[in-house]
């Protein structure tokens, strides 16, 4: 099984270059023209000759994005016929990969993903005369505007942005300045290394906080390496967690109802309707195709229907701002309902086969357990060789109670397998 939670992800190596060619083919095999965009990996741009080798090798029309975040990748494709951004996203730089779009953002669905390995199997080659070729669009551009016709600043800001050395680092200083915010840029430019490490987390974020208070910034904006997520910071320098970044947005654009995944608080289902979905942006976007009119997740990935299927922090960073300029964040998040919620994550040699052992028909979905006051998730991570606790309580030690629990079920399978 080639795909994850969201795409392919891959330790770099010949493999991943042989993939690519492949992977290409068969895109190019059901869609004849393709928008193809790339993170600022040192390996993104070997991958993307491959990747639109295949295409042109099918016959396909590529338009090239250059290095460009995914939501931006996934605006150009509602020109084409399919989209393909190269990235790893928020893991680490050893890693790269490949997401796919439909013209409306949406990541290929789980039908699509299957198709698509197993194209992989079969040849797609087109005589010399019927070979594809490339056209440079200005990607960008086109998402920043689009962007600037629906957010705009009731007041001017100051704002913290920190792209961590990602594709966001095109895009985001000129759309927050563009809106109107004076921007304090971190880690904005494209040298191929990631300054931090490239997930959001407040843990790889500990200077943030600090420069918010000393600057008297109204918010701070985190990207990861593809700018599909977007964390933040409020104006007292504290770090919003996922789950109050869900609300809060929901609150603000007054959508009532939500879609979200088997992880996230169910403090939201105090202040919106909720449907969840399995980790993973793509089903999150699925399910809005059919219900909801705003989701994502608790790390970092927020989808606007409205705009696009695809998580877009570009977006949400802009949006972030509209809604410091017009409120104190800080006192918004106070307001709102609180639970403790835990998650941890630990290494497993073979995930799949600890989640097999546990019963879950499918691994990366996982087991969840629940009673009125709590809840434990244990889900193999899709993108990392890791199995994930996730466990909230009403009180503090209704979290640690449901978390031992996921412990010791976890502690029990992987005895199982000894």
């Amino acid at each position: 099984m080639l795909f994850g939670s969201s795409g392919i992800r891959q330790e770099f190596g010949p493999g991943l270059v042989d993939l690519a060619l492949r992977i290409g083919a068969a895109i190019a095999a059901g869609a004849p023209g393709i928008a193809v965009g790339r993170d600022t990996r040192t390996t993104s741009e070997l991958l993307e000759h491959c990747v639109v080798s295949g295409m042109f090798s099918a016959g396909a029309s590529v338009y090239s994005c250059g290095i460009a975040p995914t939501p931006t990748v996934a605006h150009a494709t509602r020109q084409t016929d399919a989209g393909c951004m190269i990235t790893a996203s928020h893991n680490p730089e050893s890693y790269n990969g490949v997401k796919l779009f439909n013209p409306d953002g949406s990541s290929f669905t789980l039908r699509q993903q299957a198709a698509i390995e197993d194209a992989i199997e079969r040849t797609h080659w087109k005589n010399w005369d019927e070979q594809g070729h490339v056209r440079p669009i200005d990607a960008v551009d086109a998402h920043r505007e689009a962007i600037l016709d629906k957010v705009s600043l009731s007041r001017p800001i100051t704002a913290v942005l920190d792209c961590g050395n990602g594709a966001g680092s095109v895009i985001t200083p000129d759309l927050l300045t563009g809106a109107g915010a004076t921007v304090i840029g971190l880690n904005c430019n494209v040298m191929g290394r990631f300054a931090r490490p490239s997930e959001p987390l407040e843990a790889n974020l500990p200077y943030i906080g600090e420069i918010v208070r000393r600057r008297d910034a109204a918010c701070a904006v985190i990207h990861d390496g593809d700018a599909d997520r977007m964390m933040a910071f409020d104006e007292r320098g504290r770090y919003i967690d996922g789950d109050h970044l869900l609300m809060l947005f929901a609150k603000y654009l007054d959508r009532k109802r939500v879609v979200t995944t088997v992880d996230a608080s169910m403090a939201i289902e105090e202040v919106a309707e909720v449907r969840r979905t399995p980790v993973g942006d793509s089903f999150v976007s699925e399910e809005l195709l059919s219900w909801g009119d705003f989701g994502g997740e608790a790390s970092g990935s927020w989808i606007f229907p409205e705009h696009s299927y695809c998580p877009d922090g570009i977006y949400a960073a802009g949006l972030l701002c509209e809604i410091a300029s017009e409120w104190s964040i800080a006192e918004e998040l106070d307001r709102m309902p609180r639970y403790t919620l835990l998650r941890e994550s630990h290494r497993a040699g073979a995930p799949r086969e600890v989640m097999a052992a546990m019963g879950a028909d499918e691994p990366t979905h996982g087991i969840r357990v629940e009673d009125e006051d709590g809840w434990y998730l244990i889900r193999a991570s899709g993108t990392e060789p890791k199995v994930r606790i996730t466990a909230e309580g009403r009180t503090p030690a209704k979290a640690k109670e449901m978390l031992e629990a996921g412990h010791t079920a976890l502690e029990r399978a992987k005895r199982i397998l000894e």
